[in-house]
């Protein structure tokens, strides 16, 4: 059995409906609380599984400039404790990270290997919980994925969607560039990985995976009204002109090359989009 912290987000869900032949058990805060260390591992241990999937995180990115002592803990502290938990009983743990590790400088895509240095709370929290992964856990895989997208929750293209509603022109941020992703895909490489270390293929990796073609939010956005049939215009602005509370890293770029290693692919965003608009039945 593969034990997932998550039960209701994006990744989760999909996890769910991609599970294939394999026992999955979904965990939501009531069962298990990622403001919990001791929690978490208690269930780990109650449980015994073959390999664990982190697919819960504090994600409130703005938010968490108000609050970083909650998303340290669930995003660093907690997931700490269950990689220390999965070393001690020897199960493998798959953990869903951020582009948000990386400092967004330059304009060529971050390669697993390059220096981290987040810019704002939720990305140091991120890196925390990677880091913890990395000093304790014997076997894991950390997948780094960017601007995840899907028909569930609240997410880039639903938003889009809705304001398309009332507005036939947007100002969009035109200068941070990223690879959006598609939860599913997401899910299929957490299941792939998780198989890998399960099967003693994969021991120890920190894995890129995003959507292709690198784009803007302005572009992603323009994608999406098109496929959706939506008449808004769109005007690139810069960052500058859209502050937020949580700084943005203008690079999200992720070198995906070494998923051929691992039996992985990078997804086109754009045929990921086209199953979500169907799903949410807005497809042009």
């Amino acid at each position: 059995m593969i034990l997932v912290f998550g039960k209701s987000g994006q990744v989760a869900l999909e996890l769910a409906r991609n599970a294939g032949p394999r026992e999955m058990l979904f965990l939501d805060r009531a069962d298990a609380d990622l403001r919990d260390g001791a929690m978490c591992q208690a269930v780990i241990a109650r449980h015994q599984p073959r390999a664990v999937i982190i697919a819960a995180a504090y994600t409130a990115v703005d938010l968490a400039e108000e609050e970083p002592d909650v998303a340290m803990t669930v995003n660093g502290r907690s997931v700490g404790a269950i990689a220390s938990m999965c070393a001690t009983l020897d199960i493998p743990v798959v953990h869903i990270s951020t582009d948000y590790v990386f400092d967004g400088a330059g304009n060529t895509p971050h390669l697993p290997g390059d220096p981290t240095g987040p810019i704002n709370h939720y990305g140091q929290s991120k890196l925390a919980g990677e880091n913890a992964i990395m000093d304790i856990a014997r076997r894991y895989a950390i997948l780094r994925t960017s601007w995840v997208f899907s028909a569930h929750g609240a997410n880039f293209v639903k938003t889009m969607l809705r304001l398309s509603e009332t507005k036939d022109a947007l100002n969009i941020v035109a200068d941070q560039i990223g690879g959006p992703t598609p939860a599913a895909d997401i899910a299929k490489a957490c299941l792939t990985l998780a198989d890998r270390l399960i099967s003693g293929q994969t021991k120890q990796a920190v894995v890129h995976f995003s959507g292709a073609p690198d784009v803007s939010w302005a572009e992603f956005a323009r994608e999406i009204f098109d496929m959706a049939g939506q008449q808004v215009q769109v005007s690139g602005i810069p960052t500058s002109d859209y502050p937020t509370p949580a700084r943005r890293p203008l690079n999200s770029r992720l070198d995906c090359t070494t998923l051929a290693d691992l039996g992985l692919a990078r997804p086109d965003w754009r045929i990921g989009l086209r199953r979500v608009l169907n799903e949410l039945e807005v497809l042009k």
